[in-house]
């Protein structure tokens, strides 16, 4: 799609038109649904947050000055969405004990399973560990904007990502281990 068009569709969606919505949801929804999935444990959840994020978009679109990709810019008011409902929700962040781990072991573990099944085992994580290891590892924020964000300590911030890490790698190896298994 031409960046003509795509300004046509942001001046509609500006100026209210059903229309243009319609178009902009069209576009954007599936990769905004993905996003949302990594967000939440469910479809259903994700489904409300993709709702709930369209109708920041729709309601805050004249604020977006045309620089920078309006993807990201709609990627970035999904993002806060998702972190205002996690805040909503009140979920506990505690501080957790153990060691950073800066080792990043098989680094080519993700290559064995498919984005379904990984996108599976992030919605199984604790709501505190899935939100830390999405905002580093998908949006690259740093573990002090994490802190910031999520009113945690630098070291919540770095331990949930850590444990975070540790259980998709323990679950990708069990999942690993049962396909070889399969095959035989």
């Amino acid at each position: 799609m031409s960046s003509e068009v795509l300004q046509e569709i942001i001046q509609g969606c500006i100026e209210s038109k059903r229309d243009s919505q319609e178009q902009l949801f069209k576009l954007f929804s599936a990769k905004m649904f993905a996003v949302c999935l990594y967000y939440t444990k469910n479809q259903t959840e994700a489904e409300d947050l993709l709702h709930n994020g369209f109708i920041k978009v729709f309601h805050s679109i004249r604020q977006f000055k045309g620089k920078g990709s309006f993807e990201g810019w709609i990627r970035r008011i999904f993002t806060n969405t998702a972190l205002e409902q996690f805040r909503k929700k009140k979920l506990i962040l505690t501080e957790d004990h153990i060691e950073y781990d800066q080792e990043n072991k098989n680094d080519d573990i993700l290559s064995r399973i498919s984005a379904k099944e990984l996108i599976s085992l992030i919605q199984e994580l604790s709501p505190a560990y899935r939100m830390v290891f999405n905002l580093y590892a998908l949006e690259g924020y740093s573990h002090k904007e994490i802190s910031e964000e999520l009113n945690i300590s630098i070291g919540t911030s770095k331990s949930n990502l850590s444990r975070a890490r540790n259980i998709l790698q323990h679950r990708i190896s069990l999942l690993t281990e049962n396909e070889k298994v399969l095959r035989r």
